[in-house]
């Protein structure tokens, strides 16, 4: 039976890309709403695997790090270059991420995250 593990480290990898990618994406120079728009979908759908992850178990708390330190990311990076059309879809995935931490919000299952 093949493994269905969803491999984390590369899930990791792709979340902190997810700023770069939000700055460099060609389509954001052609019209900067429906670049942020396709830059949200993918990012939105990094960040439901981890809520998966999390429904069944098996998230690892370097992921999550990585989630929050990409939300991050991408609101800072988002201003910086003239992208601050993109804030919403990042308060909208970080609204996701904080809904699995403990209700400290700093959290996950007794563990310290990385919190901006």
């Amino acid at each position: 039976m093949p493994d269905n593990k969803i491999d984390q480290p590369l899930l990791r990898q792709c979340l902190l890309l997810s700023a770069s990618h939000l700055i460099t994406d060609s389509t954001t120079r052609w019209s900067t709403q429906s670049g942020i728009d396709a830059w949200l979908v993918g990012f939105e759908r990094l960040v439901d695997i981890v809520v998966a992850l999390d429904a069944k178990d098996d998230l690892e708390l370097e992921t999550l790090d990585a989630a929050s330190r990409a939300c991050h990311e991408c609101w800072q990076l988002g201003t910086n270059y003239g992208l601050a059309e993109s804030r919403n879809g990042v308060r909208k995935v970080a609204t996701k991420l904080k809904s699995i931490l403990d209700e400290s919000g700093r959290s996950y299952r007794g563990q310290a995250v990385w919190v901006p």
